[in-house]
């Protein structure tokens, strides 16, 4: 089975046109076919009424309209790509987790047309970025900025897999690279936000983990030497330092776990926070391997 094409997902609304832009741009810059793809979330063969034609024609003519004004989108945002558009008739979450399968990368817009309004983030976009057997990008429904890559990154397996995505993005992108990670603050979790702007810290500990982090990236820098690292430890949240962080940024990457391992049901909470905040597209790296 060829994984070689990204696949975005359209609906017609503002934030799913800012995702057709941008998947447009990744699909141009890795050189793979687009895969613009619209579902109609009505099976007209599953109603308990009768439906005429007339709906059914005019359920075929929206979906055409969809995918149409999104391929005009995709093709002014990338005149070189390779650009296909699909409708499929269900409901969305399912479809697009099944053809996930036959994607190197799955994009988002953040809300769809079923959110409500003071949701920044859809319940469908969720469950996807959540349950996808490939890497997810979410794309907020503005501007994206032209600042750094930026990885979060913790002790965990899935850091490897981050900064793998991580350096590659910036190197395809000419952009630095800024690595964070948050290390436990020498006072309990539930008093950082009582406790003065810099409390006292461990020196030794900040070592130890700069140490670590060094480690990791040194074979990174190896192989993209042309690109710049900056590093940042933190012991506030990495939620709160990664939105901060994305307001300035191109691109946010984090880690979502190993494709078929129990931890993918729930993302993390640092994942989702970003996720419902970030100022720009948010990459959910993934291990599609395992």
């Amino acid at each position: 089975m060829n994984k070689h094409v990204i696949i975005v997902g359209t609906d017609g609304t503002d934030a799913s046109a800012a995702a057709v832009t941008w998947a447009a741009g990744e699909a141009q810059r890795r050189r793979l076919p687009l895969r613009i793809v619209y579902v109609f979330d009505w099976d007209w063969r599953q109603s308990r009424f009768e439906v005429g034609t007339e709906f059914i024609d005019a359920a075929r003519n929206l979906a055409d309209a969809v995918v149409a004004a999104a391929y005009d989108h995709a093709r002014q945002a990338a005149p070189d790509a390779n650009i296909s558009t699909d409708t499929l008739v269900g409901h969305a979450t399912p479809q697009l987790l099944e053809i996930s399968h036959d994607a190197e990368l799955l994009v988002l817009g953040s809300r769809g047309r079923g959110g409500f309004t003071g949701l920044l983030l859809g319940s469908v976009s969720r469950r996807l970025a959540t349950h996808a057997a490939c890497p997810v990008v979410v794309v907020p429904g503005h501007t994206v900025g032209d600042g750094p890559v930026v990885a979060g990154v913790d002790d965990s397996s899935a850091a490897g897999e981050v900064l793998a995505a991580a350096f590659r993005a910036a190197a395809d992108r000419g952009r630095p690279l800024t690595v964070v990670h948050s290390y436990l603050p020498p006072v309990p979790i539930w008093l950082t936000d009582r406790m003065p702007a810099a409390p006292i810290t461990y020196p030794q500990q900040e070592a130890a983990d700069r140490a670590r982090l060094d480690e990791r990236l040194a074979p990174l820098r190896a192989k993209y030497p042309d690109v710049p690292v900056e590093t940042v430890l933190t012991h506030f949240s990495a939620a709160a330092v990664l939105v901060d962080a994305s307001r300035s940024a191109q691109l946010v990457v984090v880690g979502g776990g190993a494709v078929g391992a129990v931890s993918r049901a729930l993302l993390g909470s640092t994942v989702l926070q970003l996720l419902h905040h970030s100022a720009c597209p948010v990459l959910i790296a993934r291990d599609v391997t395992r």
